[in-house]
Order: structure tokens, then sequence, then C-alpha cells
């Protein structure tokens, strides 16, 4: 087997990648419940809506592979089953009964836990000098700050 050789030790390099599969079971978490809410949101502003989660989880997909592949790349296995997953993240499924300001307003609570689990994960990679892993959760912690946002502004909020 060829040695991974990333200047990282093979302890710091497990550590984050555990950080982040952490992020990719939270990100995974709130794909679902972005693409259900997607299809399930109703009301007068069903068609902006509707856009902007269709928005929102083709972007929370493209960077579920980033994730994974950062963790590959660390010389870890991805998680990728339902019950990993299930195991690693504290979000909770969505509720198609929600009307959509409740179910914005559940978006908005996910994205902040995304958030706070890639901002672990960017302190774990940071310590190590794991400046790849770094980027890749500055960018998430970009991308999930501005969806929020847009959550936010679509209820009428700052």
């Amino acid at each position: 087997m060829n040695a991974i050789d990333t200047g990282l030790k093979p302890k710091e390099r497990a550590d984050v990648a555990r950080e982040l599969s952490k992020a990719l079971a939270d990100s995974y978490a709130l794909y679902l419940k972005t693409h259900g809410y997607h299809w399930n949101v109703r009301g007068p502003e069903f068609f902006s809506l509707h856009n902007l989660l269709e928005e929102q989880y083709r972007e929370i997909w493209a960077a579920l592979d980033d994730i994974a592949e950062r963790i590959r790349a660390l010389g870890e296995l991805a998680p990728q089953s339902a019950s990993a997953f299930a195991n690693l993240t504290s979000i909770k499924d969505g509720d198609p009964e929600k009307d959509s300001s409740e179910m914005l307003k559940e978006l908005i609570k996910d994205h902040g836990v995304v958030i706070s689990t890639a901002r672990a994960a960017l302190d774990a990679a940071d310590e190590v000098g794991d400046e790849a892993s770094v980027d890749l959760m500055t960018q998430r912690l970009a991308a999930h700050e501005k969806a929020a946002w847009m959550l936010r502004s679509s209820l009428g909020d700052r």
C-alpha cells in the first residue's frame, strides 16, 4: 500500500476527516430536507420559494461530493449509508405538513447547524495546517450563510 503524503500525520488526517464527516452528514440531511420542502412548499409564494429551494438543494448536492472527496484525499472512508449519516447529524427530518414560513424557519435553523459543524471542521483543519480543508470549509460557510440570509429575507427578516 502506498503511503499518503499530505504533510499531515495519520492522526491529524483522521481527526480532520472525522469533523468533515460530521459536516458531510449535516449537509446531506439539509440537502434531503431542502429537496423535500422544494417538493412540498405551497402557498401564494409557491413559485419563488420552489425555485429558491431548488437552487439551494442543487448547490448543497454539488458540495456533498467535494466534502466526501476531501475525506478520501485525507485517506479516510467517507460515510455513505443512511444509518451512518443519521448517527452523525443532529438535523431532524422535515415535515411536509408545515406551512411555507415554518419550512423556511426550520431550514434557517438547520443552516445554522451546518455553519456550526463547518466551523468546527475548519478549526480542526486549521489547527493541523490542512489548508485544503480550511479552504473547503470556508467556501461552505459562505454558501450556508448566504442561503440562510436568503431564507431570512424571504420571510421579511434581516
